[in-house]
């Protein structure tokens, strides 16, 4: 008899996993919630030394983008609102995608509905391309009868993450550009303009000034020992990001930038985000409060910011609301953001509250990102200056004295 391994979430909001065995994977579904559990996704517990199956070969050659896999929900969405029947709505989408691995996926999902499997079961299949809090909420809307509804805010979500982290990797883009101009011109002194000119004062005899003297050392230093400090950073590097993917490593470094005056703010802010906008679209779609909580705490994308979303899931589950839950944590939780939330809770509208905190939040971080990097590009313009002017003057100073070194 096949063997299924699901992951689910119990009525408290805790998440679970086992293994049940089955005939079929509605079977084993209709054992799981007979525990009372709300399955998350469901898989078959392939035996050891068995060939992989087509469908899991084709997942590992290839991953849709997300800005496919937002176009799908959409696009599934649009078409249930207008009442066309699942089935032919995926067949329309399967026809229309251009992209080779997702028309696999999708007429494999197709084919499983079509069969009777339940579609967020045919999705989770794929979690690469759906993941498992997504198939969640298909779950929700399914079971609740508002499957367009859902599909619609999964979409609308990936599309406002898709623009934030867009927003954040276009601010930062001129300084870093400006970062690796600095650095290479500073190469092309250091190894090129200054040993000739170096050269040159060294034929004069005499005593260089004493900045001529450190920049034609730090010169010589670069020009003789250039590879090897390349290559000791190029290790410190490696083992930097190493210790950073421990546990340990990366909690010290989230707290060492939450610890920055402008970025740590930035990082909160983004991570409360993240958190509104996820908590507000599960609530919305009709899963349980504690298990929302859960997700959107692993949403929040920092594992130290994440400590205090399972904090106040702790205080929930013990009956507190969830304003006072969150209010112990100000750097994720402003005070601002408490009240608001207590007056939502208040009036039975925390989904709505927190969708529109988020949309303000991003326009926050959208204000605060703007004002960081116009402070960035004249600060980098400035030590980039400073630096080559320095090396300028301290080469022109033995000019100013030729008549002297000279004699």
């Amino acid at each position: 008899m096949p063997v299924f391994t699901y992951k689910a979430v119990d009525s408290a909001g805790a998440a679970t996993s086992g293994t049940v065995s089955a005939q079929s994977r509605p079977a084993a579904l209709e054992q799981v919630s007979r525990k009372g559990l709300l399955p998350v996704s469901m898989g078959e517990q392939q035996a050891p030394g068995a060939a992989h199956s087509g469908r899991s070969l084709s997942l590992g050659r290839g991953r849709v983008p997300q800005t496919v896999v937002e176009a799908f929900h959409r696009e599934l969405a649009n078409l249930l609102t207008a009442g066309v029947p699942m089935i032919r709505a995926l067949n329309i989408l399967c026809r229309e995608t251009s992209h080779p691995v997702g028309k696999k996926q999708w007429t494999a999902i197709h084919d499983d509905v079509a069969g009777g499997t339940p579609l967020a079961d045919a999705m989770s299949k794929w979690p690469r391309s759906f993941p498992a809090v997504h198939v969640a909420m298909v779950r929700a809307g399914e079971t609740g009868g508002f499957l367009d509804v859902v599909l619609m805010q999964i979409a609308e979500f990936q599309s406002r993450q898709r623009n934030l982290k867009s927003k954040i990797r276009s601010s930062f883009a001129y300084p870093a550009v400006l970062a690796v101009l600095a650095v290479g011109v500073l190469t092309f002194l250091m190894t090129y303009f200054i040993p000739r000119f170096s050269s040159i004062f060294m034929d004069f005899g005499g005593t260089l000034p004493a900045l001529t003297r450190a920049i034609v050392a730090i010169s010589g230093a670069v020009v003789n020992y250039g590879l090897v400090v390349v290559l000791a950073i190029a290790v410190i590097v490696i083992l930097l990001r190493r210790v950073l993917k421990s546990p340990s490593g990366e909690r010290m470094a989230e707290r060492a930038i939450l610890r920055l005056p402008a970025v740590g703010t930035i990082v909160a802010r983004f991570a409360l985000v993240r958190f509104c906008r996820m908590l507000g679209t599960l609530l919305g779609a009709g899963v349980p409060l504690v298990a929302s909580l859960r997700v959107a705490g692993e949403a929040v994308g920092n594992e130290t910011l994440a400590d205090t979303v399972r904090r106040a899931i702790e205080r929930v589950q013990q009956g507190k609301s969830l304003a006072r839950s969150l209010a112990s944590s100000q750097k994720l939780f402003p005070a601002s953001v408490v009240e608001m939330v207590a007056v939502a809770e208040e009036s039975s509208r925390l989904d709505v509250e927190l969708k529109r905190l988020a949309l303000v939040y991003e326009e926050e971080l959208d204000r605060r990102l703007r004002t960081l990097v116009s402070l960035a590009e004249p600060a980098l313009l400035f030590v980039m200056a400073g630096i080559v002017g320095t090396i300028v003057v301290g080469m022109l100073l033995p000019v100013f004295t030729l008549q002297e070194l000279i004699r």
